[in-house]
C-alpha cells in the first residue's frame, strides 16, 4: 500500500516541471514574435528607401563675376621685320667672310670683303687723268684771258676768242667727267666691303673665301634677317574688320602669339596695320602685328595662332561653357538649390569665349550650376555635388580655330 505523503510529493514535482516548460514556451514564442516584427519593420524601411529618390553625383561650379577679355583669333605666320639677300655689287674674288653662321650682327658691321685692288688701280688711273685734264683746263683759261684782253685794241678776231672759250668749256667738261669716274671707282671700292644694312641674324652662307663673286649671281652669298623686332601676319574674316578698325582708332590693340598646338604663349605684341585689300577667295584680310621678340621665341616662317584682344568686358557674369545646354526653350542650365535639388533655368548667352560663357540674364554670381552629368537630371532631381575646382578662365581655347571667337548672341561694344 502506497504512502499518501509520497504521492503528494510526486504530484507537486510533475506540476512544477509542467509550469517551467510552459514558461519556456511562452518566452520562445514572445521572442519569435518580436524578431518577426523587427524584420517586417526593416523590410518596410528598405522598401521605403528604395522607393524614394536617389542622389545623382554631378560636377558643379560657381557662377562668378569677372572681367572677360574678348579675343579674335586667326592663323598666322611669323615673318622677319626686314630680310636682305646679301649679294655682291661688283665682280671680284672673296677675300674674307667676317661673320659666322647664326651670328647676330649690328647695322654697319663688315660682313664680306671682296678684292678691291683692281678698283684701287682704276682709281689711281682716273686721278692721274684728272690731273692732266685740269692742267689743260688751266692753260686754256689763261689763253682765254689773254685773248679777251686784246679785243678792245682790235688785235684779235672775235671768232678766235669764241673758239678759245669753247675749248675752255670742253676741257671743263672733261675734268668733271674725270671726277665722276674717280667717284665711281671709289664707290666700287666701297662695294667691295659688304656691310649689314640693319641689325639681325646671319643665316647659312652660300660662298667661301676664294670664290669669285659676280654682280649677276642669282643666289645670295648669305641672308640677313631682322628678328628684333619681328612681325606676325595673320588673317581674320572680313566681317570683323570694321570692329577692328574702330578699336584701332581708339588705341593700340594687343596681340598674343601662341604655339602650333595652341597651348603655349610665345610672345606679346601690338597690332601694326590692316592690309589694304580683302582676299576674295577666302573672304579674309591680312593683319600685321609686331613683337619685340627679346627672347627669340619667334622665327621667320614659324606657324602661330594669333589672338587679337578686341575688348575687355567688365564685371561680366561668367559660367563654364560646359554648363550651357540647349533645348526647345532655348539655352538653359541646371541650377542647384539649397536642398541639393536642381531646376532648369533659362539663361541669355551673350558671349562664348573658350571655356567661359558670359550670360546676361538668368543667373547671379554665387549661384551653383551643374557642369557634368546633366543627361541624368530633370527638374527636382536630387544631386550629390562634386566640385570641379576653380572655374576656367575666359580664354582657354581659340574659338572655332578659323579666325574668330564663337558668339552666341550679339556682343556689346
Amino acid at each position: 500500500m502506497n504512502n499518501p505523503s509520497s504521492c503528494c510529493r510526486q504530484n507537486r514535482a510533475v506540476a512544477g516541471v509542467t509550469v517551467r516548460f510552459i514558461a519556456v514556451l511562452a518566452v520562445a514564442a514572445l521572442t519569435g514574435f518580436l524578431l518577426g516584427c523587427s524584420s517586417a519593420a526593416d523590410s518596410k524601411q528598405q522598401k521605403a528607401q528604395a522607393a524614394g529618390p536617389r542622389s545623382v553625383s554631378v560636377a558643379v561650379a560657381t557662377v562668378q563675376r569677372q572681367d572677360v577679355p574678348v579675343y579674335l583669333s586667326g592663323l598666322g605666320a611669323v615673318t622677319a621685320f626686314n630680310t636682305a639677300n646679301i649679294k655682291s655689287r661688283v665682280d671680284g674674288q672673296i677675300m674674307k667672310v667676317n661673320v659666322r653662321e647664326g651670328q647676330n650682327v649690328n647695322q654697319g658691321d663688315l660682313l664680306i670683303e671682296i678684292d678691291a685692288r683692281p678698283f684701287e688701280v682704276q682709281l689711281e688711273q682716273m686721278q692721274a687723268q684728272l690731273f692732266r685734264d685740269q692742267a689743260q683746263l688751266r692753260d686754256a683759261k689763261l689763253n682765254l684771258d689773254r685773248y679777251t684782253s686784246l679785243i678792245p685794241s682790235g688785235s684779235i678776231a672775235q671768232q678766235q676768242v669764241d673758239t678759245q672759250k669753247a675749248l675752255v668749256d670742253q676741257l671743263d667738261g672733261t675734268v668733271r667727267n674725270d671726277q665722276a669716274l674717280i667717284d665711281n671707282a671709289k664707290l666700287q671700292i666701297v662695294y667691295c666691303h659688304i656691310t649689314a644694312p640693319f641689325s639681325g641674324r646671319v643665316g647659312l652662307r652660300q660662298v667661301d673665301p676664294g670664290n669669285i663673286a659676280h654682280a649677276a649671281d642669282a643666289n645670295p652669298m648669305l641672308i640677313l634677317t631682322q628678328l628684333q623686332p619681328i612681325a606676325v601676319i595673320f588673317t581674320l574674316p572680313e566681317d570683323e574688320l570694321q570692329r577692328v578698325a574702330q578699336r584701332m582708332r581708339q588705341g593700340t590693340l594687343e596681340v598674343d602669339a601662341f604655339s602650333r598646338d595652341d597651348q603655349t604663349k610665345l610672345a606679346a605684341g601690338k597690332l601694326l596695320t590692316i592690309d589694304n585689300q580683302i582676299d576674295p577667295t577666302t573672304g579674309t584680310a591680312k593683319l600685321k602685328a609686331v613683337f619685340d621678340n627679346k627672347d627669340n621665341r619667334l622665327w621667320p616662317n614659324q606657324f602661330v595662332n594669333a589672338d587679337l584682344l578686341l575688348e575687355t568686358r567688365k564685371n561680366s557674369t561668367v559660367v563654364p561653357t560646359a554648363a550651357i545646354l540647349r533645348g526647345p526653350q532655348g539655352t538653359f542650365v541646371y541650377a542647384v538649390n539649397p536642398d541639393k535639388t536642381v531646376e532648369d533655368r533659362v539663361v541669355s548667352v551673350s558671349l562664348t569665349q573658350g571655356d567661359a560663357t558670359v550670360v546676361s540674364d538668368g543667373l547671379n554670381p554665387g549661384d551653383m550650376v551643374v557642369t557634368d552629368g546633366q543627361d541624368k537630371l530633370q527638374r527636382g532631381s536630387r544631386i550629390e555635388p562634386r566640385s570641379t575646382g576653380t572655374n576656367s578662365g575666359a580664354r582657354t581655347t581659340h574659338g572655332d580655330g578659323a579666325g574668330h571667337q564663337q558668339f552666341a548672341g550679339t556682343p556689346g561694344s
